[in-house]
């Protein structure tokens, strides 16, 4: 028998935004150059699910960003296995010249595959990653790792995430970059979240993912017109 997490489509997933809801929350959005750097996360890896459409969370967000700006120019440089170094020595220099005008960052995480992560040296080197985005003057967005990655070799692995996304609120925080949170996200707890590698999500857990960022993005053009007044 099918669970309800299961069950469930894009269509009537609760998190998920339709088309026209994420249209109506981005209207007015200024944003016409949109880039995305990182790791597999950020390339949107993972498996297909039943009911969904089988399209990473990064497209999503541009073509959301696309039915308000058809202008709108991407660029997803995430790769695969990249560390948070891979990403300031191979990515950040690109991205800069790319010129973008909204930016989102997710790396960090293939720096805890290791037997004894260093967290301090991960801390300086995404402070440069995020200091080097800022930089470009671009409205800057990231997210933190959510619980549900399973990795048996790592006993510690939840542990590890912790920190890191203790270091990434903390970054987030120092250079003014939107933090989309997915740690407790209910969506954690869907037992079909999961590749079959067991650690990225899979289309659904895409879906989701998109439809949060367009929901901070919302939040931010919210703030500016609250502000602007």
């Amino acid at each position: 028998m099918k669970t309800a997490a299961q069950a469930l489509t894009e269509e009537t997933d609760p998190f998920c935004l339709s088309p026209a809801r994420a249209t109506r929350l981005l209207t007015g959005a200024p944003w016409r150059r949109f880039a995305v750097a990182g790791d597999s996360l950020a390339a949107g890896t993972g498996d297909p699910s039943p009911g969904y459409l089988d399209r990473p969370w990064g497209d999503r967000v541009a073509d959301a960003l696309r039915r308000v700006r058809p202008e709108l120019v991407y660029l997803n440089t995430g790769t695969i296995g990249a560390t948070a170094a891979d990403t300031l020595g191979q990515q950040i220099g690109g991205i800069a010249e790319f010129g973008p005008d909204l930016l989102h960052l997710s790396c960090g995480a293939n720096d805890l595959f290791r037997r004894r992560p260093d967290f301090d040296a991960v801390e300086e080197t995404l402070r440069h990653v995020f200091r080097a985005a800022a930089g470009t003057g671009a409205r800057v967005t990231t997210f933190t790792l959510g619980r549900a990655f399973d990795v048996p070799v790592f006993p510690d692995f939840p542990q590890r995430v912790r920190a890191l996304n203790t270091i990434t609120r903390d970054l987030a925080a120092e250079f003014g970059i939107v933090v989309v949170e997915m740690w407790d996200h209910p969506l954690n707890s869907r037992p079909d979240l999961l590749s079959a590698d067991r650690i990225h999500f899979s289309t659904s857990g895409q879906a989701v993912m998109a439809s949060e960022v367009v929901r901070g993005l919302a939040d931010v053009l919210n703030t500016v017109t609250v502000s602007g007044r």
